[in-house]
């Protein structure tokens, strides 16, 4: 069991840069990825950043290459989206998640390891 649980989300205008940080409670121990993903209303939840619970390796969108960075804090069980130069289609619901299994981070960023443990979510929102 693992609970994920946002922060930092908030209004901004483009251009202007927010961090996320997830911090989740529970076991990791056989949890291979964490990472951000978001949903904007009508829209297909997508796959922003991922890492390994290991902190080997990321992934990325290509939508968001070069602007945001995700990473992993001292304490293993916390993450973080840093993102820059925001655009106002970077507005959307943004929400961490836990990979249930072992698969491959590649392909969690795509959701193709299995519907993974989710947070509720927070808000950004990039508007002049």
């Amino acid at each position: 069991w693992v609970q994920p649980v946002e922060s930092g989300g908030g209004s901004v205008q483009p251009g202007g840069s927010l961090r996320l940080t997830c911090e989740v409670s529970g076991n990791l121990a056989s949890r291979n990825c964490m990472g951000w993903f978001r949903q904007a209303p009508g829209n297909r939840r997508e796959g922003v950043a991922v890492i390994y619970t290991s902190g080997d390796s990321t992934y990325y969108a290509d939508s968001v290459k070069g602007r945001f960075t995700i990473s992993q804090g001292n304490a293993k069980n916390i993450i973080y989206l840093q993102m820059n130069n925001l655009k106002p289609e970077d507005t959307s619901m943004y929400y961490c998640a836990v990979s249930r299994g072992g698969g491959p981070c590649a392909g969690f960023i795509r959701l193709r390891n299995g519907q993974p443990d989710w947070g509720q979510g927070t808000q950004v929102t990039v508007s002049s």
